[in-house]
């Protein structure tokens, strides 16, 4: 059995957490997640009202008012909306994650609930703004994962976190077979934060046709681009790029944005696309690791496998790289 932090303090049977994707982390994955050993996160949409997360909620909690699991926000939607973290802190969920902007603004009403705090850290700068909030938990974030990221690999981005402090880091990025994880966790994470094999999983809210695509793509099958921010108008900072599978669009249209934003009928395309489900123009957020998964798995496989695979990785390797002197 693995040994962490997050099965030490936290009560996890596996130390792994679903990254909080939106709008693929639901309830009703956060809930599957929970309820096979990991902690669920549920990602909140940059639409959503109150309602809307209570709802997804009461889906998380759904057949055990006492289920524990996270809530996700990006940082930029709950500053337009702070109304979004009052009605969080009510549902009383185990951790908040607030990623992409400074975190200390809401560290001590989130800490008074008796709530734990993280954040996704993409640079140095990133996690020191975090522990000089008071997070929980560092999620070192790599470029190598999907949607909205940095440009720091998973590896440097684990090692920078870990020699700040002494605060619990996790990692994120490119984790999606036993032998990410148990790099990981050699490394000194306490677990990881997957995304791009939960998009797979039935409980994961995402249509069929960009299910296709993940499963179809390759690890070169991915770009960095503000393309589709630009074009919905969402207000994501600067060097937060989403990684996406690439497709015809971004094949005309990827590092020529202006141009883009410059003909209504290019951002009129991708809204009728993104309506109709055509993905060769709508987007489907991914990451590098599309490449390593070509079907879906329930979610408390794809936990389990992953937690006993590592498992069984660390302790023969282990065995055969340390001897006596």
């Amino acid at each position: 059995m693995i040994t962490t932090f997050l099965t030490r303090e936290w009560g996890l049977r596996h130390p792994i957490l679903n990254a909080s994707m939106t709008p693929a982390a639901t309830g009703r994955l956060a809930r599957a997640v929970s309820d096979a050993g990991g902690l669920g996160m549920l990602g909140v949409n940059e639409d959503w009202n109150p309602a809307d997360l209570a709802r997804e909620c009461a889906a998380a909690r759904e057949g055990d008012p006492g289920r524990r699991f996270g809530i996700g926000f990006i940082g930029w939607a709950l500053q337009a909306n702070p109304a979004l973290l009052d009605a969080a802190i009510a549902e009383r969920p185990f951790l908040i994650s607030i990623s992409f902007v400074d975190p200390a603004p809401y560290a001590a009403a989130i800490h008074a609930a008796g709530i734990r705090l993280s954040a996704q850290v993409q640079s140095r700068a990133d996690a020191e703004l975090a522990l000089a909030a008071g997070v929980d938990l560092l999620v070192a974030q790599g470029t190598e994962a999907g949607g909205h990221t940095g440009d720091v690999s998973t590896l440097l981005m684990l090692q920078i976190a870990l020699g700040l402090s002494s605060v619990p880091v996790i990692a994120a990025g490119g984790i999606a077979t036993p032998a990410g994880l148990a790099a990981v966790l050699a490394a000194g994470a306490e677990g990881a934060w997957v995304g791009t094999p939960f998009l797979l999983a039935p409980e994961a809210s995402v249509p069929d046709g960009a299910r296709a695509r993940i499963a179809a793509a390759r690890e070169t099958d991915t770009v960095l681009t503000s393309l589709y921010d630009r074009l919905q108008g969402y207000p994501w900072p600067e060097r937060f790029r989403g990684r996406a599978l690439r497709n015809d669009f971004t094949g005309r249209w990827h590092g020529k944005e202006d141009a883009a934003l410059a003909d209504p009928a290019v951002a009129a395309e991708f809204a009728q696309a993104k309506r109709d489900g055509r993905y060769e123009v709508a987007n489907v957020y991914a990451g590098q690791s599309s490449g390593l998964i070509s079907r879906g798995i329930p979610a408390a496989e794809i936990v389990a496998s992953l937690s006993t695979g590592a498992e069984a990785i660390l302790r023969e390797r282990f065995g055969t790289l340390l001897a006596d002197p």
